[in-house]
Formats: structure tokens, C-alpha cells, sequence
């Protein structure tokens, strides 16, 4: 057993990241070929690539994917560790495959992602769950064929989670979900230690890639026929800090664009690492898309220094209103937490002034939830979940007038749209306009994998509806 230690993943230390390589072995093949696995995930982008990742080693070993985990020889949750919903879904389904799995004694059961990360996830399940084959963490993706191999034989639970700063694992295979779009990981971890946050402890410190691997990836996408990237961090404006060698994100940024991808993102930012630098690189480059995502996570001083978040809200403005100024047509998203523990209403009402000034095309919004092991879990509250709900309604009623607001100004104007499935509206195939616009538009199938341009003809609060132009 190699259990995670919350006490192990506090820890930074100077010892040097190592870059490994990936390797398929062989004997593994034999006993996992022709079995079928269902693998469901619950998170963020990176969860989502993870996943990838995961089931194209799964396949490498001869395995074969099913879309029900009734059909399933091996079942595996990729999970979030986020917020306390994303816990109670995953416990949720473990307990309609515990069901299964008295019907069925054979199939293998996994627990991945995040929540494998955490002790008190991991004591839970070694006192709780024992039917249950394996635990796999953040850092022991790439040796997923050998604990499953390893379960198949030996119908004993397994833990294999330990909690380490982390390396960095090239040539991992990916089996991509997306046809026309594909994640790019460009770092790993975070040292940032908001205090509400489990991620710093789950996903270990910062580490960059190589700038050279990176992109080569992105230039073997586009060999492949991928029309657009997404540069994927927790921190992704950090990257490069942990390297010491002066190459920074809006180097890497200008280096993406100039290999001709048609399109470029990348999430997630934090506020306090985005440089004028990535602003004069995102307005130059038309490949760049004008789309950025900016959690603020509230809009008190106060608050925000009780988070860690390292910035006033009037920094965070002076920055929103810098990138407004200077990168054409751009839209800017967020993230909201209302009811961190002892936030007033005065302090609440800080939050929706500043939503009122930034008028933001998106937000996501959240009730504080308490995460074991931070900071934020041990602190006092005096505000009561009646309140947090309200303040949240609010909050989201404003939020859908901005989202309405801006798509409104869209009517009548000609975007681009890469288009990427039929819609379930028949007749008509949607895609991402270069905004993160969700645009449904009428049109045949020979559309998809097409950047296009398309009249907008009428707005709704979360999607657009237009005509195909061009």
C-alpha cells in the first residue's frame, strides 16, 4: 500500500523534477486483452484529459471501451476533489457498483483522479470499501496497466496514491475525445495554496514541460487534422517559473501560434501571473483566441486576502479593464465562490458591485465548500447555508442578465465557428465561436471539423442560433 499523506503533500522542496518516458510492457497484454472497461469522469479539463490518457493505455493492452458499466470487466471513477457534491457523486455510484459487483464477482473496481489523492478518501475506503480493487492518484497514472493487471490477479484492495512533489511523464498515448480540439498539458500541480483549495495537496507542486515536447505535440495535432488547442494548467500563467531558464507562458503562447494552428487557448489563469507580456502576445496573434477565463472568486479586499488569492479587487479590475482595452472583441469568464466562512453582506454586495462593473460573459458559480486539510476548513462561520443560497440565487441572476446582455450584442454580426457535431436540434450542427460562444447553426454534416462563418440571428443566455454564410 502506498497511501497519501496530507502531511507529505504539504511539502515543497528544491529536489529537481524529473522528465520520464512512458513505456508499454508487453507483458501485461496477455491477461488484459479483449476485457472491456468503463471509465467515468467528474471534473475539470484536466480530469477530462487524464481520462484520455487512460483509456488509450487501456486500449494499447488490447482492451475495449463500453458506454455502460453494467457491460464493464473493469470499472473506474476518475474523480474531483473540488467541491463536496463531486464527493457525495462519486461515494453516490460506488454504491450502485457495489451492487453490481455482488451480482457480478469478477469485475474490477477503481478509484482514480483527485479524491485518490486525499488520506481521508483513502482511510475510507480501507475501512469502508474493501470490496474494492484499487486506488489510483494523480501521480501513478502512467502505471495504470500494471494495478489493473495486478487486480485481475489478485482480487486484494490496492493503494497505490502516494503523495510526492511529482515528475513529469512524457509520451503518454492519448485517446482523444474530440475529433477537431485537443488538450495540450503544458505544467502539472500548483503552489499557489489558495486557502480553500484541495489541489496544491492532490496534484503536487508546479512543473513545467519542456517548451520543445510541447510543441511537437501541438504540431503532430495539427499533422493529425486537430484545428484547435487548449493549453491546460491549474496555474497556466505561471508556467516556466519553476524552470529558471527566462521562458515564460507568453513565450510559449507566441511559439503555439506560430506553428499555424487555426485556433489556441488556454485555462486556467490566475490573475496575479498574467503579464502585460501574455496581453501583447494574445491582441498580435490572430490564432489566439479572445477568450479568457479569470476566476476573481469574490469582490472583497478582505475576503479575497482570507483566500490567499494574492490580490485586491481593485488589482483584479485594473486587469480586466487592461485586457479590455488592448485585446479586440474579447470575452472574459470567471469563477464566483459566495459564503466563504464569515463573508458579510456588505462583503457579498462587493462581489455583485464588481459583477456589475465587469459585466462578464460567464461565471461559474459556487457555494464555499469545505475541503479536509486546508486552511478555509478550519476557519469559523458564522453564515448560515439559508444565506449562502441566497446570496447565490442573486448572484446568478445577475450573472444570466450579463451572459444575455453580451450574446444580445452578437445579433446581426458574422463569427467564426469551428463546428464539431450535429446539434440536437435536428437539422442543425453546432460549434465554439472564437469567443467560447456555443453557436447552433443549420447545416449538413460535411460542416464538422470546419471553421465557418455564420450570421448570429438570435441570442439566447447560453447559446447562439445563426446561418451559415461562408
Amino acid at each position: 500500500m502506498n497511501m497519501p499523506s496530507l502531511k507529505e503533500a504539504k511539502k515543497r522542496t528544491d529536489k529537481r523534477v524529473e522528465t520520464k518516458t512512458y513505456k508499454k510492457e508487453n507483458k501485461y497484454q496477455e491477461l488484459l486483452k479483449n476485457k472491456t472497461f468503463y471509465i467515468k469522469t467528474y471534473g475539470c479539463q484536466m480530469n477530462e484529459h487524464d481520462s484520455e490518457n487512460m483509456i488509450a493505455i487501456l486500449k494499447e493492452y488490447g482492451m475495449k471501451e463500453v458506454k455502460d458499466y453494467e457491460d464493464a470487466d473493469l470499472i473506474m471513477l476518475n474523480t474531483c476533489s473540488i467541491r463536496e457534491n463531486a464527493h457525495n457523486k462519486v461515494f453516490g455510484m460506488l454504491g450502485r457498483i457495489k451492487h453490481l459487483k455482488g451480482i457480478k464477482k469478477d469485475i474490477v473496481v477503481g478509484l482514480a483522479g483527485c479524491m485518490a489523492q486525499e488520506e481521508v478518501v483513502a482511510n475510507e475506503i480501507l475501512n469502508k470499501y474493501k470490496w474494492m480493487d484499487f486506488v489510483l492518484g494523480t501521480h501513478n497514472i502512467h502505471n495504470l496497466a500494471e494495478i489493473v493487471y495486478d487486480s485481475f490477479k489478485d482480487r486484494k484492495l490496492k493503494i497505490e496514491a502516494q503523495s510526492i512533489e511529482g515528475d513529469i511523464i512524457e509520451n503518454m498515448p492519448a485517446d482523444r475525445q474530440n475529433k477537431y480540439k485537443a488538450y495540450v498539458n503544458i505544467m502539472y500541480g500548483c503552489d499557489k495554496f489558495c486557502t480553500y483549495c484541495i489541489v496544491p495537496y492532490t496534484r503536487g507542486k508546479q512543473r513545467s514541460r519542456n517548451k520543445d515536447d510541447i510543441i511537437k505535440e501541438v504540431k503532430d495535432l495539427i499533422k493529425e487534422g486537430y484545428k484547435e488547442v487548449t493549453l491546460l494548467g491549474q496555474n497556466v500563467n505561471a508556467y516556466g517559473k519553476d524552470r529558471n531558464d527566462n521562458y515564460n507562458m507568453a513565450n510559449l503562447l507566441e511559439d503555439v501560434a506560430k506553428t499555424g494552428i487555426d485556433r489556441v487557448r488556454f485555462m486556467t489563469s490566475h490573475p496575479w501571473d498574467f503579464t502585460d507580456d501574455m496581453i501583447d502576445i494574445i491582441a498580435k496573434y490572430h490564432n489566439i483566441m479572445p477568450s479568457i477565463h479569470l476566476p476573481v472568486q469574490s469582490g472583497n479586499t478582505r475576503i479575497l486576502k482570507l483566500m490567499g488569492r494574492r490580490y485586491t479587487k481593485e488589482e483584479y479590475l485594473d486587469l480586466f479593464y487592461k485586457l479590455k482595452d488592448r485585446i479586440p472583441k474579447v470575452a472574459i469568464s470567471t469563477d464566483i465562490i459566495v459564503g466563504f466562512p464569515n463573508e458579510t453582506e456588505e462583503e457579498f454586495n462587493d462581489t455583485l458591485e464588481l459583477v456589475n462593473k465587469c459585466k462578464f460573459d460567464l461565471a461559474y458559480t459556487f457555494i464555499f465548500s469545505k475541503r479536509v486539510g486546508t486552511p478555509a476548513e478550519k476557519m469559523k462561520d458564522n453564515v448560515t447555508l439559508e444565506e449562502k443560497e441566497q446570496r447565490l440565487y442573486k448572484l446568478n441572476e445577475l450573472v444570466n442578465k450579463y451572459a444575455l446582455e453580451n450574446n444580445k450584442k452578437l445579433e446581426g454580426e458574422i463569427v467564426e465557428v469551428l463546428v464539431e457535431a450535429l446539434s440536437d436540434k435536428e437539422g442543425f450542427v453546432m460549434g465554439y465561436s472564437d469567443t467560447n460562444k456555443l453557436v447552433n447553426l443549420k447545416g449538413e454534416e460535411d460542416l464538422i471539423g470546419k471553421i465557418v462563418k455564420v450570421k448570429i440571428l438570435e441570442a439566447k443566455t447560453w447559446s447562439l442560433n445563426g446561418e451559415y454564410v461562408e
